[in-house]
């Protein structure tokens, strides 16, 4: 592959982070804002018909569940993990699409940490979700070293 299409596909990795990034952010806020209560009436919602039709299905139950047994302190983290993570990584995307020489290797230790945690997340849940995403961040991982290369290669040859 050649120089061009990988930075193309470093900027367009690099793009969907930060799509996540503000989903991330919506999603934390969102949840800061909203009840316990209204969690749980969005999933009866949701669930009610599924339910219905055959009392024992696993998801409906299972998210029927969570939702009852959401405590405020549970709520609380994740609405903080979302918004941390989210900044975290706007933080990250916006570096980087500027080409700031500081947000490569921030980008680095940011992927690292994100894949050890996934790593140890997808060890504790076998959750095929979080496997695909840490392929993806490792992906991202090698570009944004790949790019910081290039950068740091270019700067110095123009000095």
């Amino acid at each position: 592959m050649d120089e061009k299409r990988i930075h193309q596909v470093f900027f367009v990795s690099v793009l969907l982070k930060g799509l996540d990034a503000a989903a991330e952010i919506v999603a934390g806020l969102a949840l800061a804002l909203t009840t316990q209560q209204a969690i749980l009436q969005l999933v009866q919602w949701i669930t009610h018909n599924e339910l219905i039709e055959d009392p024992h299905d696993f998801v409906a139950n299972s998210l029927l569940h969570v939702a009852q047994s959401f405590s405020v302190d549970t709520k609380t983290f994740y609405a903080y993990y979302l918004l941390s993570h989210g900044a975290i990584k706007l933080v990250m995307v916006a570096g980087l699409l500027a080409n700031r020489l500081w947000a490569y290797p921030f980008g680095l230790v940011v992927m690292v940490l994100f894949i050890v945690y996934q790593l140890y997340e997808f060890a504790h849940t076998h959750s095929a979700g979080m496997l695909a995403l840490t392929v993806f961040d490792v992906l991202v991982l090698y570009l944004i070293w790949h790019e910081y290369r290039l950068v740091r290669r270019h700067r110095g040859a123009t000095r």
